[in-house]
């Protein structure tokens, strides 16, 4: 079982590493914790952070997905900081460096430091609206290609993590990631569990010894807790195993479940959610204007220079919620994909009053920026608007199907 997780854990930390190292990825787009910080001025604002994308939200519920069949199956099959962390816990031990004993009442204080860093990073992220301790994740060390945004912070983290893996059995995993004080939430309620038969059990321990968890598999019935990963050490130690005295799968069952189902079902939860993620992608940027008429028209365009949510927030501001000689009355709403090079926006608008050559003419003619207290471009000056339409100048009106509310 430790060999087929194993596999796992590479196959995942390859593709991290050939995608951003090979195909220059931006891997951060697909880290469930950025779905976690996102998730507040997406589904408050309309806005995504910088950096990152909705593909977070799609892989973000994912992994939730799989926590409630398989608990935190991600921190053991998934995470690349888990995965390098265990192996050098492994490594360690085989050159003769044992590791140390936490008492279980401090493991149990330390444990609760997950959740002061999760309630730390995510009052700083919506306090200042962007990603603040991006400089000092040690899995953004990993996939950042060690760019200028980068700080020696980060490599600290890591090489503490790094440290304390060679005497610790994962000390990130257990007492201080963010994700997993989120994914213990939903953990608790996991379909999939380890249970112990009691009367197969000879009560030898070794499960208990073995969990990177430091759970007592050995003294409960079945295991609960929120911070088993079902890795299945304890199976693969047990010398009962082929008698029931450890079996896992869905609580109730009578009978154990391969590990090949809990690999099954990774990927498929996974490839589903990245699916979803390229053919039906959800805007990251959304601004809506006075009241949806009963008639709604809409245009798609493609946009350069539209690189994030910053420039977004200008487009809208100053060049479609304009008052000018081009100023777009009634209702408008713009869905927008902002990303580097050419990027996707849909504006809706009512055609009573407005047309698709206007929302064109609002968006790329210069705006004059009247003297207004608390202008960002300046006062009493010309704008030169920064977007470029492609195609500009194609009538592409296509109704909208969705009713008025």
């Amino acid at each position: 079982m430790k060999t087929k997780r194993r596999l796992v854990q590479f196959g995942f930390l390859a593709l991290t590493i050939v995608g951003v190292y090979v195909l220059k990825g931006n891997a951060e787009r697909w880290c469930p914790f950025g779905g976690v910080e996102a998730a507040y001025m997406y589904f408050s604002q309309g806005q995504m952070l910088c950096s990152l994308g909705v593909s977070n939200f799609y892989i973000l519920g994912a992994v939730l997905i799989l926590t409630l069949l398989l608990r935190r199956v991600f921190c053991g099959y998934m995470c690349p900081i888990g995965a390098i962390s265990e192996w050098l816990g492994a490594g360690a031990k085989r050159l003769g460096i044992k590791p140390w004993k936490i008492p279980p009442k401090a493991d149990r204080v330390l444990s609760l430091g997950k959740y002061a860093v999760l309630a730390i990073v995510l009052y700083f992220t919506l306090k200042v609206g962007e990603l603040m301790f991006r400089t000092a994740d040690p899995c953004y060390a990993l996939i950042s290609r060690h760019g200028e945004d980068i700080t020696y912070w980060a490599y600290i983290v890591s090489g503490a993590i790094v440290a304390g893996s060679l005497f610790i059995v994962i000390p990130f995993c257990r007492w201080f990631c963010p994700l997993a004080a989120v994914l213990n939430v939903f953990s608790k309620f996991g379909l999939a569990r380890i249970r112990r038969n009691e009367s197969s059990c000879i009560d030898c321990g070794k499960c208990a010894r073995v969990c990177p968890m430091a759970i007592p598999v050995s003294t409960v019935k079945q295991v609960t807790a929120a911070r088993c990963m079902s890795c299945m050490d304890c199976l693969d130690s047990c010398p009962e195993l082929k008698g029931g005295a450890l079996v896992w799968g869905p609580a109730g069952s009578t009978r154990s479940w391969s590990q090949g189902v809990l690999i099954a079902v990774v990927f498929g939860v996974v490839v589903s959610a990245v699916a979803a993620a390229y053919f039906a992608p959800l805007p990251s940027y959304v601004w809506e204007r006075g009241e949806r008429p009963a008639e709604v028209a809409s245009v798609d365009l493609q946009i350069h220079n539209l690189t994030c949510r910053g420039r977004a927030t200008m487009l809208t501001q100053f060049f479609i919620d304009r008052d000018d000689m081009f100023e777009l009355p009634g209702y408008v709403k713009v869905e927008a994909w902002p990303g580097p090079g050419i990027a996707r926006a849909r504006v809706f608008f009512d055609p009573s009053q407005t047309s698709a050559e206007a929302i064109k003419q609002a968006i790329t003619e210069p705006y004059f920026n009247a003297a207004q207290d608390g202008d960002v471009l300046g006062e009493g000056i010309w704008a030169s608007s920064p977007f470029i339409i492609e195609g500009y100048g194609v009538d592409d009106i296509v109704p909208d199907p969705t009713p008025a509310p």
